[in-house]
């Protein structure tokens, strides 16, 4: 069983190295994975944390919640399941004129049939 964290409301300066010291006060650490923007490489606030049992993950949560860090409350609660993600496959995105029907320039230009 996993005994994921999700930690949010982080200050964008927050380190993984951060995260591995503050939680490893309430036991062993297996991982965490701070969140960036794919495109900027720049910390979105928030990160995962996973533990090695439930009681450090509880203790963890009753500590650290709303518990202020480098200026900022903590939000630390059981990280839900990650959904699958439909695939969309790349399709139509809209944009364009979407200014109603198509307009012809002339219509002298339209074949007739």
């Amino acid at each position: 069983m996993e005994y994921r964290l999700y930690v949010g409301n982080l200050s964008y300066d927050v380190t993984e190295t951060d995260l591995q010291e503050l939680f490893a006060q309430f036991g062993a650490v297996k991982s965490v994975a701070l969140i960036k923007d794919k495109f900027s490489g720049q910390p979105k606030g928030f990160a995962f944390v996973e533990m090695e049992n439930q009681a450090d993950m509880q203790t963890a949560i009753t500590t650290l919640n709303e518990k202020e860090y480098k200026g900022r409350p903590l939000a630390v609660n059981v990280a839900r399941p990650r959904e699958e993600r439909r695939d969309f496959g790349g399709g139509n995105r809209g944009g364009g004129n979407s200014s109603g029907p198509r307009k012809h320039k002339a219509d002298n230009n339209r074949r007739s049939y």
